[in-house]
């Protein structure tokens, strides 16, 4: 029991070596593709769709994956005022039926998430969260094939982000006996589901979902999203290749 749960924390693991790599240097990519080395626990990542349109219109050669901002999870410190944000505390069914089979366990408040002033989307390991967008699935497994005419992009099924406390794992201390802290927050369940991790079996499976997927802003506008990979060219699971369009 305790060598399997091990695993997760080694570099086979879901925690995919982490601790044992050093950093690996910034992607470069152009107009129609992102990378970001998703993999640690203890941040988000943020980019801004209207930013990288206007630094792509200025040059098209412009790094785009340059234009992420990572910020820590909180863990510690005096909770917020709305006493929402904080860390909760589940067990999983690691040995059993598997991490879909949980129990909650306690809540430490923190302070909110800080976040910049301007963004569209935020990464964390296979969780996706939004600025006010919403999202749907298109039966589309091409970017280039979608179409970007308005009665198509109204016609699909948007889902705004939703309140989880059970899937942004955070807090590893006691993960030997199952149990995890998790960052409670409101996610996006459609974009999310672009990256399934199940428990067992050991090392976890990792399953790509590579369905394009449409983004609606809050100011009306359209972009498109397809995650591409989510690995590095050394294996590290959850360093995510998304292709992009923005604006369709």
């Amino acid at each position: 029991m305790i060598a399997t749960l091990a695993a997760l924390q080694s570099c086979n693991g879901i925690m995919d070596g982490i601790y044992d790599d050093p950093p690996a240097a910034p992607a470069t990519t152009v107009d129609g593709q992102l990378y970001i080395d998703a993999s640690d626990w203890a941040e988000w990542h943020y980019i801004d769709f209207p930013a990288l349109a206007r630094a792509v219109n200025d040059d098209p050669e412009f790094n785009t994956s340059s234009l992420w901002s990572t910020y820590p999870v909180p863990v510690e410190g005096e909770g917020s005022a709305d006493g929402k944000w904080g860390i909760y505390t589940y067990w999983y069914d690691v040995f059993g039926v598997g991490i879909s089979v949980n129990e909650f366990r306690d809540y430490r408040p923190t302070p909110a998430q800080p976040e910049p002033e301007e963004w569209t989307i935020a990464v964390h390991r296979n969780n996706v969260r939004t600025n006010g967008c919403k999202a749907a699935a298109t039966e589309f497994n091409n970017i280039d094939d979608l179409p970007a005419d308005a009665e198509y992009l109204e016609s699909l099924h948007y889902e705004e982000d939703a309140w989880n406390e059970t899937d942004v794992w955070v807090v590893q201390e006691r993960m030997l006996q199952g149990v995890i802290g998790n960052q409670g927050i409101d996610a996006n369940p459609v974009l999310s589901s672009w990256l399934k991790v199940e428990i067992p079996p050991m090392p976890p499976a990792f399953t790509l979902n590579d369905r394009v997927f449409v983004l609606r802003l809050p100011d009306g506008t359209y972009g498109a999203l397809q995650l591409a990979d989510y690995q590095s060219p050394k294996g590290l699971k959850c360093c995510l290749t998304i292709n992009y369009r923005y604006p369709l």
